[in-house]
């Protein structure tokens, strides 16, 4: 049996049908369902059981896995109370980890970009301690993040036991079907589809640093197939072990997201611009890019794809369709 924290969630959903589409029907989810229709997002799924977080850790004592996908976290970057983030992104992480390396099962995990900060240190996924060390991030999410990869790089660093295998994605600006419970944290594309579609104006963030223009804002795009693909080749490539960036290592802006959907519907663009927020001004990044380079020379190729191609895919084949869900 596999087991898929998060499994009801934007990337664990798309995990889980990936895993079905190659034959296992003996995936376990562990996910809050809610009362927001995230139910939806399995819909079409098989499934061997669904286990409630609270009830996780008596649900693994005495069971065999062949691995755990650990995606389940608390993932607004808005988020206040840092008790609840701790306790969820955190030390839920660190139970998992004990138990993976107790029972000699691989784990692999979900870490964030956010964990980068504003970018001052760069984007490259450097797992030593002392790299480690350096980042900033800006946000109560990004933090617990940072606070996980800090204790399985120590642990790797002292040569203490881990998993057999053990994997940490820094995952970038992910987007793709299943992501429509998410709120505000759905990806840009996602929430101003309706009014593309519409023909309504399209409202995109002015910029507030010198140099940079209106919808300039560039971020490392990349869609929810790309990451499936990675984690499903971690899981058939157990010798492979370590911190890595999952990006497609090309920043687009916002405006080339939004104009990729206007061009996969074949209309003409009606795009305006509004100030930020004050009060993400502060904590906004106005640039991420990843560096894939230990994940090829760990040998991945199985290549992403181009923003225009994955935002036709997503338009044409999910948010323009009368069923969205995968």
């Amino acid at each position: 049996m596999l087991l898929v924290t998060g499994g009801a969630g934007f990337i664990g959903s798309n995990v889980v049908a990936a895993l079905n589409d190659a034959g296992r029907a003996d995936v376990a989810v562990c996910d809050v369902l809610g009362h927001d229709g995230k139910w939806k997002n399995l819909a079409k799924r098989q499934l061997a059981d669904v286990v409630p977080p609270a009830e996780l850790m008596g649900w693994l004592h005495g069971r065999r896995l062949d691995a755990i996908i650990h995606l389940g976290a608390i993932s607004e970057t808005t988020a206040t109370d840092g008790d609840l983030v701790i306790e969820t992104n955190f030390r839920l992480s660190m139970r998992l980890l004990d138990w993976c390396t107790a029972n000699n099962v691989p784990l692999i995990y979900a870490s964030s970009a956010s964990t980068y900060g504003d970018g001052a240190q760069g984007f490259k996924d450097d797992q030593s301690v002392a790299a480690l060390k350096q980042l900033r991030p800006m946000n109560l999410y990004g933090w617990s993040k940072h606070l996980f990869d800090l204790a399985v790089a120590e642990r790797a660093a002292r040569g203490d036991r881990l998993p057999p295998q053990w994997a940490g994605l820094k995952f970038f600006n992910v987007f793709g079907p299943n992501e429509y419970h998410k709120g505000s944290m759905m990806s840009v594309l996602c929430k101003r589809f309706d009014d593309v579609k519409s023909g309504r104006v399209v409202q995109l963030f002015k910029s507030h640093r010198d140099g940079i223009a209106d919808g300039d804002q560039r971020r490392d795009f990349i869609y929810v197939d790309d990451v499936v693909r990675v984690m499903t080749w971690l899981l058939a490539t157990p010798s492979v072990s370590g911190l890595f960036n999952v990006g497609t290592g090309h920043a687009r802006s916002f405006r080339d997201l939004i104009l990729s959907a206007y061009a996969a519907l074949g209309s003409k663009p009606n795009i305006e611009y509004i100030d930020m927020p004050e009060s993400i001004r502060g904590s906004y990044q106005y640039f991420t890019e990843s560096e894939g380079d230990r994940l090829r020379a760990a040998g991945y190729n199985g290549g992403f794809t181009a923003l225009e191609d994955a935002v036709k895919l997503y338009v044409n084949g999910f948010l323009d369709a009368a069923d969205r869900f995968r």
